[in-house]
């Protein structure tokens, strides 16, 4: 029976603000020292094992060209990118991903659900608890990845395992239970039969929808009807919107998992962390000799247990403990370790302030390329665009800006007005206001250019999109 990894892509990550954003976020950035990305990985620990095919994704419909780019950098074609129009927690994402499987595909492979925001250090301890799950899993259990504790974590949820099945290393679930006080966890760490809920499962996929049948029909039935009216859209299916946001936003320990008589768990022990705080990031990375996690331009003096995390600048410690210190283009956060899990609130209020670091990075990501607001003031902006090869901006139109455009180096194909022509490195052009411009890659190699906007109003939403080759409507 053939495996399908489902890849759970719709997190915000906002515990690792300011590094992860909304539009951006942590499950698409390089936390760690491998060079790839979390949902990269993710693929990764799975991807040659035996009779495992390509991965289906369920994604948030404004990260699908980042899901896209990052797949087609590891060279793999994914089962499908399933588009989410709105958030419901995993139970609507993994039933919509099962539907696929047994309506679209029509096969009953087994389901390997994946958060894509996890790290595991030890690829190959994962790879063998996966083999130990295949065998119950295909006579119709529900496996979950049970982490063995090693500590007595508040953050996390936990199971506890029953009588032991008739299969290698596994046991029936005989309860879940929510994140414990610290005497209620360091009780499970010395009875010995409770592991942290990692939130990985593998099951039938005709056997979860008939299992979800049972405690939430609703949901199947909504979720099929997502799937079966929405539409193709370059290479993803977006779901349609309405069924979708008819589905009660619950996860699915709470929908299934607790429910059934089918919950069975295999243990993990594979140096395994969900990366849900800064804290638990400083956990997993190499440190110096005095506790200190260092990324970037980084010099600490004096200074033990602390996370650093530079992008743009140098930092410096001197004299200080357990600190966490991440610094961004147009952000800083400065927190006690133990402070880690208030960062969520933190984004809360800037989303309340309107504050558009809560939303994105000052560099922004696009399906053509990013651009990186480097200036502005009064009447005028001043951004870096990279255009990657062949890509092309949309066909557009601005009421409130002229633009100059430079080119550093690369080519850029230039439209203006039904006017198309080239411009190479240190050759320039005008933009006026009101024109119907386009900007193009043509060459081999990245465009870069700066762009200095002016005008009465620099706003985004200030373009009329008259094409676009990445299907993103016309602008009314």
């Amino acid at each position: 029976m053939n495996c399908i990894p489902v890849i759970l892509s719709g997190g915000s990550g906002s515990r690792l603000w300011p590094l992860s954003r909304q539009t951006h976020p942590k499950q698409f950035i390089t936390l760690t020292g491998n060079g790839t990305s979390l949902l990269q990985q993710t693929w990764q620990r799975v991807e040659g094992l035996p009779m495992v095919q390509p991965p289906l994704v369920m994604a948030n419909e404004h990260h699908r060209f980042l899901v896209a780019e990052q797949f087609q950098q590891l060279g793999v074609t994914p089962t499908q990118i399933l588009l989410e129009p709105v958030g419901r927690n995993t139970a609507p994402a993994i039933a919509t991903a099962a539907l696929y499987v047994t309506d679209i595909l029509k096969t009953d492979a087994l389901l390997l659900v994946l958060p894509a925001d996890h790290f595991i250090q030890d690829v190959a301890a994962f790879q063998r608890s996966l083999q130990w799950a295949m065998v119950p899993a295909r006579a119709d259990w529900l496996v979950t990845f049970g982490i063995t504790p090693t500590c007595p974590h508040t953050g996390y949820g936990y199971l506890c395992c029953g009588e032991p099945l008739p299969y290698p290393h596994t046991h029936r679930v005989s309860t879940f239970v929510e994140k414990p006080d610290l005497a209620t966890a360091e009780a499970y760490l010395q009875a010995g039969n409770y592991r942290w809920n990692s939130g990985i499962f593998l099951f039938r996929a005709q056997t979860f929808l008939e299992e979800l049948g049972q405690y939430q029909p609703e949901i199947v039935q909504q979720c099929r009807l997502a799937l079966h009216q929405g539409r193709q859209d370059l290479d993803f299916t977006r779901l349609a919107q309405d069924p979708f946001a008819q589905c009660a936003a619950i996860s699915v320990d709470y929908a299934v998992m607790e429910k059934t008589a089918k919950a069975a768990t295999v243990p993990l022990e594979c140096g395994w962390s969900d990366v849900g705080s800064w804290s638990s990031l400083w956990e997993v990375t190499p440190k110096d000799e005095l506790g200190n996690s260092c990324r970037g331009d980084v010099l600490t003096y004096n200074s033990k247990d602390c996370l650093v995390h530079s992008q743009h600048r140098l930092v410096t410690l001197l004299g200080v403990e357990n600190l966490i210190v991440v610094e961004t283009a147009d952000a800083v956060l400065i927190a006690q370790q133990e402070a880690a899990q208030e960062v969520k609130r933190l984004v809360e209020d800037l989303q309340q302030r309107q504050r558009p670091e809560a939303q994105s990075h000052r560099q922004v990501y696009r399906p053509w390329g990013t651009y990186d607001s480097i200036d502005q003031g009064h009447r005028f902006q001043v951004k870096r665009i990279t255009v990657k090869p062949g890509a092309s901006l949309s066909l557009q139109q601005h009421h409130h800006r002229a633009e100059h455009w430079i080119v550093v180096s690369g080519t850029a194909e230039v439209t203006c007005n039904g006017k198309t022509f080239l411009l190479t490195e240190n050759e320039s052009t005008y933009i006026p206001i009101g024109a119907v411009h386009r900007l193009a890659n043509p060459g081999k190699i990245p465009l870069e250019m700066i762009e200095v906007q002016s005008g009465a109003y620099l706003g985004e939403d200030d373009i009329v999109r008259f094409e676009d080759q990445y299907g993103r409507l016309p602008s009314p």
